[in-house]
């Protein structure tokens, strides 16, 4: 009697990873930095839920300022259309000033796909690869980087989507995207930790986030993925993932952190797993 072969299948391993992670104490009450950074770090992690309070208040005051920067040109396009219907009977007026505020919405929206970008870069929050405490002076970058994308994510991203204006969105927060590829979702997260080669298709409502928590600390890990990969439709690929040239992840498939995905291989489930191994050239 033959045994029935089984497919051993590897996953949630880091290759590169060879001993393991050092333990990070998810709570520490001291500082490895000096200077204000230190400073501001020790009274962070002291008094948490205040000092929450003082850094996010900036992070409003920013984003308003940011909003009102996009919403002017709409609202000069409301007060002048305001001026020339203002001899007309109220039907026509009420009709004039409707196109402008919808004709400003959409001006307010395209304005704020530049702000932002240009407001990530002067700021420098581009976030870099982290392991350690939630309440950390590291993690700052990340923490503005990615309320900024959600900024435009929340109030006009899913009117450009997909379009060219969204791939050009990404690209000025960070993200790397390779010619002909396609966006069909505004669930991305940390776009400067991912990077997607050529002929890249992501599918509709189809989730990328590059940061996860784990055991009581944050991780902030790049998603690379390769030239012809199709991500399917409400899938998630989560941070440290790799996926490799012409491999496909099927809808509502869950690619959990630090899964390598060989090339032309084809993955799903929940977590994903390989359901068919890439073929082989003649």
């Amino acid at each position: 009697m033959k045994q029935k072969k089984t497919k051993k299948v590897i996953f949630l391993r880091d290759h590169k990873e060879k001993k393991p992670n050092k333990k990070i104490d998810t709570d520490p009450q001291g500082t490895e930095h000096k200077g204000l950074k230190g400073l501001y770090e020790l009274i962070f992690r002291r008094f948490k839920t205040a000092m929450y309070l003082v850094t996010i208040a900036p992070l409003y005051a920013l984003g308003s300022i940011f909003m009102g920067l996009a919403l002017a040109p709409g609202i000069l396009v409301f007060k002048w259309t305001s001026h020339v219907v203002a001899d007309q009977n109220f039907v026509l007026q009420a009709i004039g000033q409707g196109l402008a505020v919808a004709l400003g919405f959409f001006i307010f929206g395209m304005s704020l796909i530049f702000i932002v970008p240009f407001a990530n870069f002067i700021l420098r929050t581009q976030p870099g690869v982290y392991r350690g405490p939630y309440y950390s002076a590291d993690f700052l970058k990340w923490f503005v980087h990615n309320s900024l994308t959600y900024l435009v994510r929340y109030t006009f991203l899913e009117f450009i989507t997909p379009t060219p204006f969204n791939l050009l969105f990404y690209q000025m927060m960070g993200m790397k995207i390779g010619r002909g590829t396609q966006i069909n979702t505004s669930n991305i997260s940390d776009p400067a930790l991912i990077e997607l080669g050529e002929f890249v298709t992501i599918g509709g409502s189809a989730t990328l986030c590059a940061h996860y928590g784990q055991g009581g600390y944050l991780v902030l890990a790049p998603i690379k993925i390769q030239n012809g990969v199709t991500i399917g439709l409400k899938a998630s690929v989560m941070g440290g993932v790799e996926i490799g040239e012409g491999a496909k992840v099927l809808p509502h498939s869950i690619v959990l952190p630090k899964t390598i995905i060989p090339a032309g291989e084809t993955w799903g489930g929940v977590p994903a797993v390989c359901l068919k191994a890439a073929e082989k050239a003649a």
